[in-house]
């Protein structure tokens, strides 16, 4: 993985060992790059000594990866990758799928729900993932082509990140330099969260949408708080579909070049459904107190 430090990562490992124990698949091992290239390479490394049948990863960096995974191909080890492929690698010869999420749709999602606060001729800001990403590149692509479709009138503004831990003091001071931004567009959760505890302390109250459903941005939505709107993916699901990949390729089925799981809009009023649908599993008590003090909660 790129990552383990967020829900979306903890659910999809979750939907991948589920299915493949009981298709009696061995997982013998998940490794964490913090997304860090030369972390994830090494993890690559470490895996194809113990000759695994095959290996399902997402790319920390598409182009930067790209020789570490040829050589997982080479050791004749089958490939399914989340979300993109590496660059240069050829299906079917090197990898067996791509399984994602609708990114653009997400996006869609994120923007139209931004729209809603941006008044008459006003500014949105976005804080993006400054680096060449395939899949935050898609959500930002449509966020701004959506905008340019539907809002014209909306100017648009932006400020990247590379640290994902430094993304708070990023928005603040994006904010304090653009006091004219109505809302933000956030690329994904934990930096909306940090973006909100920034804002926060800096008494500065916008709206946020955002992609992916976690419980910290459940917890922030049920209570009235910045987040606003989600396009949320479905990552237990989509790891479902991923070890469900990984299994027809070990017994030598073909399986689509791409598989594409469709984009979920979540707001307040569908959240607890939403969230049940997403983590197959009931709310945290948490989000229900949150829901139960603002009634903006509909659904359960």
């Amino acid at each position: 993985m790129n990552t383990m430090d967020i829900d979306w990562s903890r659910l999809t490992i979750q939907g991948i060992q589920k299915t493949l124990g009981d298709l009696g698949v061995q997982v013998i091992g998940v490794t964490d790059a913090k997304f860090k290239v030369q972390q994830q390479i090494a993890d690559l490394e470490n895996l194809i000594t113990k000759k695994p049948d095959l290996i399902i990863s997402i790319p920390t960096d598409d182009v930067a990866t790209a020789q570490t995974y040829k050589k997982v191909a080479a050791a004749g080890i089958k490939l399914v990758f989340i979300h993109m492929p590496a660059s240069g690698l050829s299906y079917p010869s090197d990898y067996q799928a791509v399984i994602a999420p609708d990114n653009q749709g997400n996006g869609q999602i994120a923007a139209a729900g931004l729209s809603k606060f941006i008044p008459q001729n006003g500014t949105a800001g976005i804080v993006d993932f400054a680096v060449d990403f395939y899949t935050t590149n898609q959500r930002t692509k449509r966020v701004k082509e959506w905008f340019k479709e539907n809002r014209p009138d909306v100017k648009i503004k932006e400020v990247g990140f590379t640290d994902t831990n430094a993304v708070g003091p990023a928005a603040a001071n994006f904010m304090t330099a653009n006091p004219d931004v109505n809302g933000l567009f956030v690329i994904w959760d934990s930096p909306a969260m940090q973006s909100v505890a920034a804002l926060r302390n800096a008494g500065v109250n916008v709206p946020i949408t955002t992609i992916d459903l976690g419980t910290e941005v459940a917890v922030e939505m049920a209570s009235g708080g910045y987040i606003k709107a989600i396009g949320a993916q479905e990552p237990y699901n989509q790891g479902v579909a991923e070890a469900m990949a990984a299994a027809h390729a070990l017994i030598g089925n073909k399986v689509p070049a791409w598989v594409a799981l469709p984009a979920v809009a979540v707001t307040p009023g569908n959240l607890l459904a939403k969230y049940e649908e997403i983590f197959h599993s009931a709310p945290p008590q948490e989000v229900l107190d949150a829901c139960k003090s603002s009634g903006l909660c509909g659904g359960k």
